[in-house]
């Protein structure tokens, strides 16, 4: 599986802004490469906005063009979003003003992250059936075993994800893998 490593304040910035991780939530949903139009017209937004936010997108790799289509003279673009995992990386050699930007910008995309699943989380106990789990654990892992188990996941995921069968209900998945220490 392929990794996107995020390791400047701007690319951050960038991916952590809430309105694009909705495009990219729209166009990861898609069964096929769509346009800018077709992703706007999904969210119901115009699409000039969409278009702005969606270059921003581009210029750090977390949507691609995968092919053009000529529609009446107007060249079409189909882009695909990023299939993989997305590491926030440090630049060590970074300042401290710097390092705490990033910190900062950091703590605001995982806010952001917990806090939508959190509310899909408490909106599916509310409902009359409720319906979800929790773990959190400790293990210990090396750097390729903790590597093969986040693979692991995101492949079922992939397998999972655009297909839906008889008998089958959207199920969220927020997953975090993290090396730390007690010091």
């Amino acid at each position: 599986m392929e990794t996107k490593e995020l390791s400047t304040i701007e690319e951050i910035r960038i991916y952590s802004d809430p309105y694009r991780m909705k495009i990219l939530s729209h166009f990861q949903r898609m069964d096929h490469p769509a346009t800018i139009k077709e992703i706007a017209d999904d969210m119901g937004e115009v699409p000039a906005k969409v278009y702005y936010h969606a270059k921003k997108l581009e210029s750090i790799g977390m949507i691609h063009v995968v092919s053009t289509k000529e529609i009446n003279g107007i060249n079409a673009k189909y882009y695909e979003a990023f299939k993989g995992a997305v590491r926030i990386k440090r630049d060590d050699g970074a300042d401290e003003a710097a390092k705490k930007i990033f910190i900062s910008e950091t703590q605001k995309l995982l806010s952001d992250l917990y806090e939508e699943n959190k509310q899909r989380f408490l909106k599916a106990q509310s409902m009359d059936q409720p319906h979800g789990n929790l773990t959190h654990s400790e293990v210990y892992l090396t750097e390729e075993e903790a590597k093969e188990f986040f693979e692991k996941i995101n492949r079922f995921v992939e397998e999972h994800h655009k297909r839906k069968h008889e008998g089958q209900e959207k199920y969220d998945i927020f997953t975090t893998i993290t090396k730390w220490t007690d010091d």
